[in-house]
């Protein structure tokens, strides 16, 4: 019988125990965090997260009304035809699909043949399927002379068909 006054001594210290660990904890409720909607916690959409990761990541856009020119990241096909110069800007890279085209410099430096690690001077074919990079504006592609067969070059960057 003496038991009894410590189990409910116990009990009730238990229960006190738990009535104010719930009042003192403020996660227990949720309260502390913002509410959905807000300025601390705003609701975007789909859309807005993708545009402010293009913007993050630097990707281009479009500039319409100039024909032969981009300055987006994607790459592009572009058809060239003999007697025309596709001039990469500074970063652009072209891949060489189909076609007989050479390299066009208006300086002794060149071009860099990434995929055989070697510089292709003015003049010199550009291979097939060859990865070759811009590392300055001026530089370029054209159709080989005597040849009347189009281009189709893969570019990425920004470039201009004079």
């Amino acid at each position: 019988m003496k038991q009894t006054p410590k189990i409910i001594a116990a009990s009730a210290i238990l229960g006190c125990t738990l009535i104010a660990g719930a009042f003192l904890n403020p996660s227990a409720d949720g309260a502390g965090t913002a509410q959905p909607g807000t300025t601390d916690d705003p609701v975007v959409t789909k859309s807005y997260v993708d545009q402010q990761i293009q913007q993050a990541l630097g990707g281009g856009t479009t500039q319409p009304g100039n024909p032969g020119t981009t300055t987006e990241d994607e790459i592009k096909v572009v058809t060239l035809k003999p007697g025309k110069i596709l001039i990469a800007d500074a970063g652009a890279e072209f891949i060489v699909r189909s076609g007989k085209a050479i390299i066009y410099t208006q300086d002794s430096n060149g071009v860099a043949d990434l995929t055989d690690g070697k510089d292709l001077l003015n003049g010199q074919a550009a291979p097939l399927n060859h990865l070759l990079s811009f590392p300055r504006d001026g530089r370029g592609i054209k159709v080989k002379d005597g040849v009347t067969s189009n281009l189709i070059v893969m570019v990425r960057g920004g470039y201009t068909i004079q």
